[in-house]
């Protein structure tokens, strides 16, 4: 199948390019950018048997190889890539057991007026150097950043640096792009390294892996960094972009808006359908099929890439009922955008409450907010897998 998944018009209506897969069937082989050609699930009942059967499709090959990397990739992406995301069992349990109880349910909620706190001083500084301002730079990433840093213990003069890496790291769409990239990556790296032992006074999250190192634990000093850099990014950018969406969204439509404002105990359920609507993340890490397979009437080869698509799952009419409308208030609402099976997201509980508190901290202070460009301006990041406003500007409104 042809399909441009970094095309304005695909982020414009994501629903209307991936029905066109669908029609194709619920497995379909693409061409994805940077990662090459590939097989992909166009339902959620596919993409759900793919990301749980861990034993069949995995993350890596016997030699190590991980599916998504191609030789002429920088050694250094690999070598900061070497967390838990990138590994299969056991050693997938090994290090997400160091990290687990920082997420758990309670220890996040116990956060949430901090959450709420940093966001209510990042809404009331929306408009400090004046109006309009960029809602992606001055709100939806600096919240999550200064909340994962805080959960870190990564210290708040350093968050310049980590906000201009994460621009640039980030903001990557093809494959020479990797070249400008690397500096950013051997900065990170040397800055994780030189600090590791600094910043134990701190306390959080970095000051615990540090102590389970040194006491022998179950982690190498390579491993630490590589986990800090996956903490620090992925505890920021998807989040990043679920805020943006969201209240690009609420901005479009004021009925949806007077709605949620009506009681702010619905953001939760408002978050829930946000993720599925959205979608942040559009497609899981690619992985190998590790034995010949039929999956949804398709013959796939040992050997084979398959990276299920999370957007396909979360439009499928099978799970959700008219799937191509936001619906604030979907009961049930089965979306799998948080991924599903051993690489579950870790961050999912940081991500609904930061969600919640954005919106509410946000509106509670500028009720009238609006955009302040035409929606046909507004653009998406032309990376695929990531649905990401590139800028949104806002006006206060009267």
């Amino acid at each position: 199948m042809r399909a441009d998944f970094s095309s304005q018009d695909y982020f414009r209506n994501p629903a209307a390019e991936i029905e066109k897969l669908r029609s194709a069937g619920p497995v379909v082989d693409v061409r994805f950018p940077i990662v090459g050609k590939i097989w992909t699930t166009t339902t959620q009942d596919l993409a759900d048997r793919v990301l749980k059967d861990s034993e069949t499709f995995t993350i890596r090959r016997d030699d190590g190889t991980v599916a998504g990397f191609r030789w002429w990739m920088p050694r250094i992406l690999l070598t900061l890539s070497n967390h838990m995301l990138s590994m299969d069992e056991p050693d997938h349990r090994r290090l997400r057991d160091i990290v687990d109880e920082a997420f758990r349910r309670r220890a996040v909620r116990d956060m949430e007026p901090l959450i709420l706190a940093i966001a209510d001083e990042l809404a009331g500084e929306l408009f400090a150097q004046g109006s309009p301002a960029d809602l992606v730079d001055r709100y939806a990433r600096t919240l999550p950043l200064s909340v994962i840093c805080e959960l870190l213990g990564l210290p708040l003069a350093d968050r310049p640096k980590f906000t201009a890496w994460a621009r640039r790291i980030t903001g990557l769409t093809k494959p020479i792009g990797f070249l400008s990239m690397i500096p950013n990556l051997f900065a990170m790296r040397r800055y994780l390294e030189n600090h590791l032992e600094s910043v134990r006074q701190h306390g959080g999250l970095v000051a615990e892996l540090v102590r389970v190192e040194k006491e022998g634990g179950k982690i190498s000093r390579n491993e630490m960094v590589s986990m800090v850099f996956l903490l620090l990014f992925a505890g920021h950018e998807t989040t990043t972009h679920l805020i943006s969406g969201s209240v690009h969204e609420l901005l479009k439509n004021a009925r949806l808006r007077d709605w949620l404002e009506e009681d702010w105990n619905r953001a939760g359920l408002a978050v829930e359908e946000f993720l599925r609507f959205i979608s942040p993340v559009q497609f899981t890490k690619p992985r190998y099929v590790r034995k010949d397979i039929e999956l949804g009437g398709v013959r796939l080869k040992k050997g084979d890439r398959i990276m299920p698509m999370l957007a396909a799952a979360n439009l499928d009419p099978h799970a959700n009922v008219h799937p191509e409308k936001l619906d604030l208030e979907r009961k049930p609402n089965r979306h799998i955008a948080f991924g599903t099976g051993i690489h579950f997201c870790l961050g999912h509980q940081l991500a609904r409450i930061e969600g919640a508190c954005a919106l509410k901290a946000l509106f509670r202070r500028w009720p009238r907010l609006q955009l302040a460009a035409d929606e046909s301006q507004i653009k998406w990041r032309e990376r695929a897998g990531l649905r990401a406003i590139e800028h949104l500007p806002v006006a206060v409104g009267q």
